[in-house]
């Protein structure tokens, strides 16, 4: 009986059914939705650090600490990357396995990572001076 037991196992795993291909998939879709997200978030650490230091040449001013709040982002959006890589495989796994059970400490870190961002920006923007604001120039 063990002997047909494995067997019928082994073609499972051989053959994989429509419901477990689109399970794969939507794992696929969600781990590329984490990559734009950790790209996103670095790409705005960035902005944030170049915005701060473009002015005219003789402006007195210093860059100030927004180089800060873009490390942050930058190293936020790192990690994203790093987690999704990790938490695709380990869902992958789970799949093949037909053990998945969803986290929610996924959710609860990334949710505290965004707020924690949103209120440096928020002090960041609201601590600026103002007459710095007019000597940022675009070219």
């Amino acid at each position: 009986m063990q002997v047909n037991e494995e067997v019928s196992e082994k073609e499972k795993l051989k053959k994989p059914s429509s419901d477990r291909v689109r399970e794969h998939l939507a794992n696929e879709r969600t781990y590329l939705a984490w990559m734009r997200t950790g790209i996103s978030l670095m790409g705005f650490g960035v902005v944030i650090v170049r915005l701060r230091i473009l002015r005219p040449p003789l402006a007195p001013q210093s860059p100030g600490d927004g180089w800060k709040l873009g490390l942050a982002f930058s190293l936020v959006g790192l990690l994203t990357v790093m987690l999704s890589t990790q938490h695709y495989l380990v869902v992958r796994r789970d799949i093949d396995q037909d053990t998945y059970e969803p986290a929610d400490r996924w959710i609860i870190l990334s949710s505290l990572a965004v707020i924690l961002l949103g209120i440096g920006v928020v002090y960041y923007v609201f601590t600026i001076p103002l007459e710095s604001l007019n000597t940022v120039i675009v070219e």
